[in-house]
C-alpha cells in the first residue's frame, strides 16, 4: 500500500578504504558518487534497492517504476509513496509517473526525517551490513554485493520491529509464487 522511498548517497573508492586498513593517509578522492535508491514496504518491511549514477528526476523515476513492478510480482499493489523533498521527488517527471501509476504522492515535513523512518533505518542497516560490513576492493565489487544482501535482508534477516521474523513472511503468497520469487 504505501512505500517509504529515500535516497543515499555514497563515495566512490577504487581501493579497499580507510575504514578497514586503518591508514587515513592513503584516500581515493575525486571518483564521484554513487545513489542507493531504496523503497521499503511500510506494512511487511520488504526493501527493493538499486544502485543509480546520480539522483536526478530520470533516476527517480525508473527506480519508482522498477520498484512498483518489483512489488506487484508480489502481489502488492503501491498505493501511496512518501519521500523527502528532493528536487527528484517534486520534479514532474516523477509526479507524472506517479499519477500514470496511479500512485498518491506524499511528502515528508522539512527537516523531519524520522517521517519517512522506515526507509532511513532501512539506509542504516544497509551501510552497517552491506556497504560497510566487509572490504570491498572497488565499489563496482560493493554495489555487484548489494543484489544478495538484499536478498538476503528480506528473505533470511530477522527483523525485529516485526517480531523477529524476515519480511518476506508478512507478505502473503502461494506456494506457486514463492518458488517463483525465491531463487
Amino acid at each position: 500500500d504505501l512505500l517509504h522511498i529515500d535516497i543515499k548517497k555514497l563515495g566512490r573508492f577504487s581501493d579497499v578504504g580507510h575504514r578497514i586498513t586503518g591508514n587515513c593517509a592513503k584516500r581515493t578522492r575525486g571518483l564521484g558518487y554513487d545513489y542507493l535508491f531504496v523503497a521499503v514496504d511500510d506494512h511487511a518491511r520488504v526493501a527493493f534497492t538499486a544502485m543509480r549514477p546520480d539522483e536526478r528526476k530520470d533516476s527517480a523515476e525508473s527506480f519508482l517504476r522498477e520498484a512498483v513492478a518489483y512489488f506487484a510480482k508480489l502481489g502488492v499493489s503501491v498505493q501511496r509513496v512518501l519521500t523527502d523533498n528532493g528536487p527528484a521527488f517534486h520534479s514532474f517527471a516523477f509526479g507524472d509517473a506517479c499519477a500514470e501509476l496511479g500512485i498518491k504522492q506524499k511528502f515528508t515535513r522539512a527537516y523531519r526525517p524520522q517521517t519517512n523512518g522506515k526507509a532511513e533505518r532501512f539506509i542504516q542497516s544497509a551501510l552497517r551490513e552491506w556497504a560497510y560490513g566487509r572490504a570491498y576492493a572497488t565499489s563496482e565489487v560493493r554495489s555487484a554485493a548489494l543484489p544478495a544482501w538484499n536478498h538476503f535482508y528480506n528473505w533470511h534477516r530477522p527483523h525485529h520491529g516485526i517480531g523477529c521474523m524476515p519480511p518476506m513472511s508478512r507478505i502473503k503468497r502461494s506456494r506457486k509464487n514463492l518458488l517463483t520469487l525465491h531463487t
